[in-house]
């Protein structure tokens, strides 16, 4: 039988934990914990990503400083703005919504974050303690995975992992984590030659691409652990990067799409604004 890693269970564990540590952090120091969350342009698929997110901080009790932007802010003005988050000590994580319009240029806003508010992962920092091993902020949907393993157990030391995308926001960062936990690690892409054989050799495959149900059974071991990160739009709602139905008889385990590495990433943004705002005054959780 497959197991589908519903992402939904270790998500709400840690949103309680979550919970208990924000109330803590207010009884204990009298802070409230604030994320900053800017979003410019109208684009429904951001305004809707937004709103989940600051649902899951409503409910853990972190304070959200909404910022929408129009669509012709000037990156002069979007930096300006980071700049006063940084320095507001009620914000502990500033989110800058992905993507920004094409006039401004992604690279500089998010390395204008000061990195121990960058509770995305996603500044040059934060990758760069990454590499090196360093404690920091990871990339949220990286960092949900190698929890989502955990949780059910599936051991990860001595197998062979194989990344499919090489992004800064998923593919690099999670390639690392894999490695970081003594996985042998092959990264594959848009140029990698005979994609299907190189999947095959996997023991734990992970879909980063943004190409609808690219990667069928052929793309699979039989018996290999699949963790899919895609979401595109398909004729009958979300879909993956797998082909969920015909990879499911093959694979020993395997995310759904909905409902598997999502609700593990917006979980980690939680997490790691809990921890930003713990680091920043030295308090760390009991458990």
């Amino acid at each position: 039988m497959t197991l589908i890693i519903d992402g939904n269970l270790p998500a709400a564990k840690v949103r309680e934990k979550a919970r208990e540590d924000v109330q803590r952090l207010k009884d204990q120091a009298g802070v409230q914990v604030g994320l900053a969350v800017v979003l410019v342009g109208d684009d429904p698929a951001s305004a809707v990503y937004v709103r989940k997110k600051e649902e899951d901080c409503k409910e853990v009790g972190i304070y959200t400083f909404d910022s929408r932007l129009p669509k012709d802010t000037t990156q002069a003005e979007l930096l300006a703005l980071i700049d006063c988050l940084n320095v507001d000590p009620g914000v502990h994580g500033i989110l800058v919504q992905l993507p920004l319009p094409l006039h401004i240029d992604e690279g500089t806003v998010i390395d204008r974050i000061a990195p121990e508010k960058d509770v995305d992962g996603f500044t040059a920092v934060s990758l760069g303690r990454v590499l090196r091993g360093q404690e920091g902020l990871r990339a949220c949907t990286p960092l949900g995975i190698m929890r989502l393993l955990d949780f059910y157990d599936i051991d990860i030391e001595g197998k062979h992992a194989v990344v499919v995308g090489r992004s800064t926001i998923v593919g690099k960062p999670q390639s690392l984590l894999l490695l970081e936990k003594n996985a042998t690690v092959t990264i594959c892409h848009s140029r990698t030659q005979n994609l299907a054989a190189m999947c095959r050799q996997a023991d734990i495959l992970v879909a980063a691409v943004g190409r609808a149900a690219l990667l069928g059974a052929e793309y699979v071991k039989p018996g290999a652990v699949v963790i899919d990160v895609g979401i595109n739009r398909g004729d009958n709602g979300l879909v993956g990067d797998v082909d969920f139905d015909t990879v499911r008889p093959v694979a020993s385990a395997l995310t759904p799409v909905p409902g598997g590495v999502g609700p593990m990433t917006r979980a980690m943004l939680i997490e790691n604004t809990v921890k930003s705002a713990q680091g920043t005054l030295g308090v760390q959780s009991p458990c």
